[in-house]
């Protein structure tokens, strides 16, 4: 029997009236918007047993079984998966074609069997477990009683790693699978420890409802404070969404998808009702996720934080969506709320209400700029412009991008045709305020001249300060920790030294943009290539990561600087004997490097 394609599977999913399909052994009574009645798996005689059709699953708040359409089968009647999806199939008149071709069996099913596993094993603990008790306390001071913890799949990973392997391995999961699922790593002496400790964990479904990782918020100080699986053969964090397995029929009934940053916001509003909502698993919104959206819905509602980052990380997801054919509509966030918080205090009629008015985000970019004082003159209104043009540009539906070019025209007051030449010219543009001082620059005196690079730029450990400033420059909100870490004098590029000096300099309530108008003309053409680089990561402990790294690069180049220029004493070789072998192997190439500098070849972002 060949193996039958996700996209009929879900169909099918779709398809099928779980309600129906329950209701004809189970009596059930209406309670709300679920159906109750006596659980049919360990025999009980309480209405405790759930369906719920908005979600189109089942769950049993004593036994804790707990599943869709084709678990039901599988448990019911002693079915394995193909089975069940063809049993439901031919319930509802599906055809699923007999492949002539024998195909043996999915070699990542032992993953999916190891992730099913854990799941069991962590929701457990999270509800019996003694040491699960501060877990148990978190989730009810953020109005999670157990319930809903157990109808959501939550669990806690203990302090001790050893309970979890002794059980798995008891449940006949191979180590190997364990490893390869990512459930567990692999220590230097070479034996294994659980992944996640001292978190509570939120499992990650595929559209089949399959778990495939794990999100996990630690308790207590440390750091990451969320940590995700990693990229496994059955776990793609940039191609899924979480709550998408649940949502994706939600969206298609409401005709919108609803999209929040966290998984705590998507959880507060799938208990208020609100099914039709997922979140990104750490990362901004990609194209993958977001032609997965635009599947099950032509438009997404934007629900982000409505600080700063939020706005940026908004901006940024409209852009992706516009440019798979979605519309896009901005929520506006009351100062200090997240939609987690909203409907706790107002409910999902708070919230709902905020929805409804929410606005196109071309709009909601004018509203912004318009607040700012951006159309108030001539200079300020041309860079009003380069701040919408990648929206415009983004928009691939032809009558959306018309009626975006028009509706900037009108806004700023000049030709259609004017906007519509600009969205055309695709050349890569600067961050806006440096822009616009080059263009303060070229207003008074002539065309703009790319200016000689600097000697110093050709250092190899240019590249060093180079990505800590990238950093900076997308991360503002790390500034204040690098102005106490970080001295000017630490960068060896004269640039670099004055865009840290300008940025270091900065008001904490102006925008990273306006550091570009303290620089001279060499900083800014060296802040123009800052500023159109990629964006660093976007998950906390990614920006973390890479600020810490690059503190510890320039660090360690600083040393291989200092021995380098030394007089070659045995003082000159103590220290370059006291480096690890990779640290020989590092500043050898570093010599290398540094003689290349001394050639006619610019550094590549200082030319």
């Amino acid at each position: 029997m060949g193996r039958i394609p996700d996209e009929l599977v879900e169909r099918v999913r779709d398809t099928a009236d779980l309600l129906e399909i329950v209701q004809e052994s189970v009596q059930l009574k209406r309670t709300g918007a679920d159906w109750r009645g006596p659980c049919p798996f360990h025999g009980g005689t309480n209405r405790n047993f759930s369906v719920v059709p908005r979600k189109n699953m089942y769950y049993c708040f004593v036994c804790h079984a707990a599943g869709d359409v084709f678990t039901w089968y599988r448990e019911r009647f002693g079915m394995d998966y193909p089975t069940a999806v063809r049993e439901v199939a031919r319930r509802y008149g599906i055809t699923i074609p007999e492949s002539t071709e024998r195909i043996g069996p999915d070699p990542r099913e032992p993953l999916y069997q190891a992730c099913d596993a854990a799941m069991q094993w962590y929701a457990t603990r999270l509800r019996e477990a003694p040491d699960a008790e501060p877990a148990r306390r978190y989730l009810q001071d953020r109005q999670i009683m157990l319930d809903a913890a157990g109808e959501l799949r939550l669990g806690w990973a203990p302090r001790s790693g050893e309970d979890f392997l002794v059980a798995m391995r008891s449940l006949g999961i191979a180590d190997a699978a364990l490893e390869e699922a990512a459930l567990v790593t692999r220590r230097d002496d070479g034996t294994l420890a659980p992944r996640f400790r001292n978190r509570v964990l939120f499992p990650i479904h595929d559209l089949r409802g399959r778990a495939v990782g794990f999100g996990g918020r630690l308790l207590g100080p440390g750091e990451p404070k969320y940590l995700n699986s990693p990229e496994t053969p059955i776990f793609h964090k940039g191609e899924q969404l979480y709550h998408m397995d649940v949502a994706r029929l939600a969206i298609r009934k409401a005709e919108v998808a609803l999209v929040v940053e966290g998984y705590f916001d998507v959880i507060r509003l799938s208990l208020a009702g609100i099914d039709h909502v997922v979140a990104p698993l750490g990362t901004a919104l990609t194209e993958a996720q977001a032609k997965l959206l635009r599947r099950y819905g032509a438009e997404v509602v934007l629900i982000y934080d409505s600080d700063a980052a939020g706005l940026k990380a908004s901006f940024r997801a409209a852009d992706t969506l516009l440019a798979e054919g979605a519309r896009v509509r901005v929520v506006t966030m009351p100062d200090g709320e997240d939609p987690d918080t909203l409907v706790q205090r107002g409910g999902a009629a708070a919230l709902q209400a905020l929805i409804d008015d929410a606005v196109d985000v071309l709009d909601r970019k004018i509203q912004l700029l318009e607040q700012r004082g951006w159309f108030a003159d001539m200079h300020r209104r041309r860079e009003a412009l380069d701040r919408l043009l990648p929206t415009l540009r983004a928009a691939t539906d032809p009558v959306l991008r018309e009626m975006y070019t028009t509706r900037v025209a009108e806004q700023m007051g000049i030709p259609r045709e004017a906007v519509a030449t600009e969205v055309a010219n695709v050349r890569p543009r600067a961050a806006p305020v440096a822009s616009e001082a080059m263009r303060r620059t070229e207003a008074f005196g002539g065309g703009h001249q790319a200016p000689t690079p600097e000697r110093d730029a050709r250092h190899p450990g240019a590249e060093i300060e180079r990505k800590l400033l990238r950093l900076l420059v997308h991360h503002p909100d790390w500034l204040a920790r690098a102005r106490e870490e970080l001295p000017a004098e630490r960068f060896a590029v004269p640039s670099f030294r004055r865009i840290f000096e300008a940025l270091a300099a900065l008001d904490p309530d102006r925008p990273v943009g306006d550091a570009a108008l303290a620089l001279d003309e060499r900083a800014l053409a060296a802040w123009e290539r800052l500023a159109t680089d990629p964006a660093p990561p976007d998950a906390d402990f990614g920006v973390d990561h890479e600020y810490v790294g690059a503190l510890e690069a320039l660090e360690e180049r600083d040393l291989f600087e200092s021995i380098a220029t030394e007089p070659d004493t045995r003082e000159r070789i103590r220290r370059r004997q006291a480096l690890s072998r990779e640290g020989r192997e590092r500043y050898n190439y570093y010599l290398k490097a540094r003689k290349r500098a001394d050639g006619p070849t610019a550094h590549p972002y200082e030319e």
